[in-house]
């Protein structure tokens, strides 16, 4: 099994990195599920899988009010449009996931004594899909 480090992920907007991104997490998926417990089942709890949940995928940048690719996904909120998404990993296989999302927050911060930065939200809508499809 490979390890792999972290440096070197890249976050992609509607086909153009995104400059300065220093931290992604998420997005955090789950499966919802509903209860089919019957009561001449043997006793134990049974469950069906349901809804498929996104959760949000959040990531942080050292934010550049003039960059473009900045700009372009602070509109993407200001526009409430769906936009398109990708997050490559740093793997052999040019690993990626693909989906399409809302920018649901910026949230600027201007510390003193470090640089300015923003934190930026994503929520997907849609399916998210995990291909081998980026080339560098």
């Amino acid at each position: 099994m490979s390890k792999y480090a972290a440096y070197g992920i890249a976050l992609i907007h509607n086909g153009t990195e995104v400059a300065q991104v220093t931290n992604i997490s998420g997005p955090s998926l789950s499966l919802d599920t509903a209860d089919v417990t019957e009561h001449d089942g043997d006793g134990w709890e049974e469950v069906v899988g349901t809804i498929l949940r996104t959760g949000t995928l959040t990531f942080e940048i050292v934010y550049d009010p003039i960059d473009a690719t900045h700009i372009a996904v602070i509109a993407g909120l200001t526009g409430k449009t769906l936009e398109s998404f990708e997050v490559w990993f740093p793997d052999d296989d040019f690993t990626a996931w693909a989906f399409d999302a809302y920018v649901t927050g910026v949230s600027p911060s201007a510390p003193v004594g470090d640089a300015l930065k923003a934190s930026i939200t994503l929520k997907p809508s849609g399916e998210m899909s995990l291909t081998e499809t980026y080339s560098l």
